[in-house]
């Protein structure tokens, strides 16, 4: 007895061309290129066993992908959908796990981890991290954040940053600002150099032998940085950083001064500085009244990142004074200057991006996430 007989294969030009497509691919799945294969051969007439043989696979495998095929054409190549296994973790489960990540803590640490948290509520730790992940829950990290009390905050942030992305014609714009107690340190053994497969290697310890404050001053247009260091960090230096920049401004345009009062800075020991410290110093007010082309702005309290010679600051920290080794202060002073020079060379501004009323707009959402993070809690 003959059987069913098999279902005859004509193909188009568009598939013909898109099933040979699959079968040059190497990114394509194994089993979508060998069923791809199995239906080119049987548009040329073969039968299912011939097939079968041809490819190294069972004759009903062939048969079925065949009547897959002759149904529902291309679409029928891939695999229908599959259920899977049943769940094992129920809602009320879920939900339990994201409740304790974000209301409670363990008894041993500030915040969860996922085999304590596997531990708590008896799941796998598997399933803890693909909730967390699935509700983007991350109780290991922790950011730090500071808002501004200033009552002048959008008033002073609008005038700097309409300074920053609309600067007045025929003017300069500085941002001048202190890195105090930058500390010459070396190490108590000598460096490892770095070697094929090796890391650098250097001692966690450390001996401090003396600390600069540095005194800088970055041209807004040009990104050229002017800069002194000082054993001491009082308005006595500040001043004469003051007059090193006048003497090295061109006469004729006025000269914008972005900086901050130093009113909510502390020194190392935690005491507040006076209102009248370093920045605004009788002294350094009649030296400014007597130079009436000289514009200053003061940024807003706990608003330093305003302060575009910070970004410098920081790239300074990076490149040379993270990992440097100094044996005294006069080698670090002479490194400090080095880098200035070096940066002088090929100098670049920082592009400030962000509008007054975006800056806004971005501390607005953060107030009202704050706020309703607070409500749900109480």
């Amino acid at each position: 007895m003959r059987g069913r007989p098999a279902a005859a294969i004509m193909l188009s030009d568009e598939e013909r061309a898109f099933l040979e497509s699959q079968v040059r691919r190497q990114e394509v799945a194994r089993s979508l290129s060998d069923r791809c294969r199995m239906i080119l051969l049987c548009a040329e007439g073969l039968p299912s066993k011939e097939v079968a043989r041809r490819l190294g696979h069972n004759e009903h495998t062939v048969g079925k992908w065949r009547r897959r095929f002759s149904e529902h054409r291309v679409a029928g190549l891939t695999d229908e959908y599959r259920s899977g296994r049943p769940r094992t973790v129920s809602d009320a489960q879920v939900a339990e796990v994201v409740r304790r990540t974000l209301e409670t803590a363990p008894r041993d640490a500030p915040h969860w981890s996922i085999r304590s948290m596997a531990s708590e509520t008896e799941l796998s730790h598997t399933t803890v991290r693909r909730i967390w992940t699935a509700f983007g829950l991350r109780p290991h990290r922790s950011e730090t954040f500071k808002l501004s009390t200033d009552p002048l905050f959008v008033d002073k942030m609008q005038d700097i940053v309409g300074l920053y992305m609309s600067p007045p014609n025929r003017a300069i714009v500085s941002c001048v600002d202190e890195k105090s107690q930058i500390q010459a340190l070396d190490r108590e053994q000598p460096v490892l150099p770095m070697a094929p497969g090796v890391a650098e290697r250097r001692t966690h310890t450390y001996v401090r032998n003396g600390t600069t404050s540095l005194f800088a001053a970055l041209d807004v247009a040009t990104g050229a940085v002017i800069g002194k260091c000082y054993k001491r960090h009082r308005a006595t230096e500040f001043l004469d950083f003051l007059k090193r920049i006048d003497r090295e401004m061109p006469e004729g345009p006025d000269v914008h001064i972005v900086m901050d009062s130093e009113a909510d800075q502390k020194t190392a020991w935690g005491a507040v500085f006076p209102p009248n410290a370093t920045h605004k110093t009788p002294r350094i007010k009649a030296w400014l009244a007597r130079r009436p082309h000289w514009h200053v702005h003061f940024t807003p309290t706990s608003a330093s990142w305003i302060n575009q010679v910070e970004r410098w600051f920081a790239e300074l920290t990076r490149k040379q004074l993270q990992r440097g080794v100094h044996r005294s202060v006069t080698e670090l002073e002479a490194d400090i200057v080095a880098f200035i020079e070096t940066h002088n060379e090929e100098p670049k501004p920082y592009r400030w991006v962000k509008s007054a009323d975006e800056i806004l707009a971005s501390v607005k959402r953060f107030c009202q996430r704050t706020q309703q993070t607070l409500c749900g809690e109480l």
